[in-house]
């Protein structure tokens, strides 16, 4: 079961862990979302930092999968699997 607030809406999100490294590390600012559409929310976080910030090669990219999964919590992981997937599939 994932955590919700008193409106219903999952959270996610944290601080970014220590050890993380990449082009977004100095410049990304870390929010708790309450959603109630996971997949969607992180889908749309996931493109936006892959445009924003340049994630071009797929070092980067395993990078960035490194942190959202740092970031969330276990019952957020799987949304974050098919957020991912659905990019390139």
């Amino acid at each position: 079961m994932l955590p919700r607030n008193r409106s219903g809406r999952i959270s996610f999100s944290a601080n970014l862990p220590s050890d993380a490294c990449g082009v977004w590390v100095d410049n990304t600012v870390c929010a708790v979302l309450y959603t109630k559409d996971p997949f969607y929310d992180l889908k749309r976080s996931i493109l936006e930092m892959v445009r924003e910030v340049g994630v071009c090669n797929w070092g980067e990219m395993e990078e960035l999968v490194y942190c959202y999964i740092a970031l969330n919590s276990s019952e957020v992981h799987r949304f974050i699997h098919d957020a991912f997937l659905s990019l390139f599939s």
